[in-house]
């Protein structure tokens, strides 16, 4: 098989990422959990888990069951998903670069020797440590700076604010149970508007806003999950398209890619 990055997890950051990668002409396998937690769907590649595809500005991320289709979507321009939380994937097809783009907030579990070049994305990674180079996440002065020694910023526990909200623009359950949905995502809601109901509890909106992320309906979450993400600006591009965040921390992963020659000749040569 020709070398590939594997990028473990397909949520809107891990999408960024891959969606650069693939623009460039690098090929990538997404893997994924079986019932990703994702919140902002139309821009995240995990969402192909549940719906067999999914597209996101031009480029399409496909759904297949076994590794030995890997080459075909390949051929095709699309980029493969497989659902593989254990990376199993890797005993047969070993990836040239692994990125470990989860965001559990916590160092990697697995030896640096795993892949030829290992990246970690945001909080718990270590350049030389527990990756071979690691990428900040948190927004500021050093979004998708790379790191081949030193730490990424700690997570704050604070969402990024977007007009006068913070926290109070991400959406958690209190309460354990099944997601029902009452809006969808692209839609507009004002203030104490019935977005969802976890079980018999329901979320309401904040402010209002538009609804740029709302987590699968069906899935069960437990107390404390993510949920939604409602954004005070009427700007409905956010709905649909990469945010720049996503698309810095991209820029980040291939400059790590790139700074090594060998990875280079690899993927090109």
């Amino acid at each position: 098989m020709k070398p590939f990055v594997l990028t473990w997890g397909g949520g809107d950051l891990a999408s960024g990422v891959a969606y650069r990668l693939h623009q460039v002409g690098i090929r990538v396998l997404i893997v994924e959990t079986p019932q990703p937690m994702v919140v902002r769907r139309t821009v995240a590649f995990a969402q192909a888990v549940f719906a067999g595809e999914t597209v996101i500005e031009g480029v399409r991320g496909q759904l297949i069951e076994s590794p030995s289709q890997i080459q075909d979507i390949w051929a095709t321009g699309d980029i493969p998903v497989l659902v593989d939380p254990e990376l199993k994937v890797m005993d047969g097809y070993p990836p040239l670069v692994l990125v470990d783009a989860r965001m559990r907030k916590v160092g990697a579990d697995f030896p640096l020797g795993t892949a030829e070049l290992v990246i970690g994305l945001g909080p718990g990674f270590t350049g030389g440590e527990n990756c071979h180079a690691a990428v900040e996440t948190n927004r500021g002065h050093f979004l998708g700076r790379v790191y081949w020694e030193g730490s990424t910023q700690a997570d704050t526990g604070i969402p990024g604010k977007v007009g006068d909200y913070t926290a109070e623009r991400v959406l958690h359950t209190s309460v354990d149970g099944q997601v029902q949905a009452f809006v969808e995502i692209g839609d507009w809601v004002e203030q104490d508007d019935v977005i969802m109901a976890v079980g018999d509890h329901q979320i309401r909106a904040p402010f209002p806003g538009l609804v740029r992320g709302l987590i699968q309906p069906g899935l069960f979450v437990t107390a404390g999950t993510k949920v939604g993400d409602i954004d005070p600006r009427p700007d409905f591009f956010r709905c649909w398209t990469i945010s720049e965040k996503s698309l810095a921390i991209g820029g980040g992963v291939l400059e790590g890619i790139l700074t090594r020659p060998d990875i280079r000749k690899k993927l090109w040569g």
